[in-house]
């Protein structure tokens, strides 16, 4: 059996998405998925981000259909069939919008939506996320909601998941 929806956790520059897209393709080239979503959360706000998202956008194959949205993740799952894999890239970037573009009641009445959508769809579901709570709590009211909010997320998405992957060094260890 294969996982619905896989968390994977890592620092920046990890391997997360490189091993995400991975694990997609061969959900793709084993036939267990007919079409492959990759979600990008990421808003080119600065000359830094659109370097990043130009280097992703090189690293990935054809096989992709690529959909940009900061905000609306449920939608965007709950629209998609059992025949698709959702590559979500990433959590954190979705949750910097939340908190400093919506507010934080919008961001937790979205996360609710966030965890029905993933509790009921039957598509697969891959989500990257970077893990920021190995660090110093932050002194900054907004670091600290930011810790806080990203380290409930990820508790709460680990409780849906079938599997759980922490990245290092582009190494992968399973940890659900």
């Amino acid at each position: 059996m294969t996982e619905r929806i896989t968390l994977m956790l890592g620092g920046a520059r990890s391997g997360k998405s490189r091993l995400a897209e991975q694990l997609a393709e061969h959900y793709l080239h084993n036939r267990l998925v007919k079409k492959l979503l990759y979600v990008a959360t990421a808003e080119v706000k600065d000359n830094e981000m659109a370097e990043r998202v130009k280097h992703h956008q090189a690293a990935r194959s054809a096989h992709w259909t690529v959909v940009e949205e900061a905000w609306a993740l449920p939608e965007v799952i709950a629209d998609t069939d059992e025949q698709t894999c959702i590559l979500v890239d990433c959590l954190t970037l979705w949750l910097t919008h939340g908190l400093c573009e919506q507010g934080i009641d919008a961001y937790i009445k979205q996360k609710s939506a966030l965890l029905r959508a993933l509790g009921d769809t039957q598509a697969k579901v891959i989500l990257v996320s970077n893990e920021v709570g190995h660090g110093i709590v932050p002194l900054g009211e907004l670091s600290r909601t930011f810790v806080e909010q990203s380290g409930w997320l990820h508790q709460d998405i680990a409780q849906l998941a079938d599997r759980v992957d922490f990245i290092m060094a582009g190494c992968t260890l399973r940890i659900k």
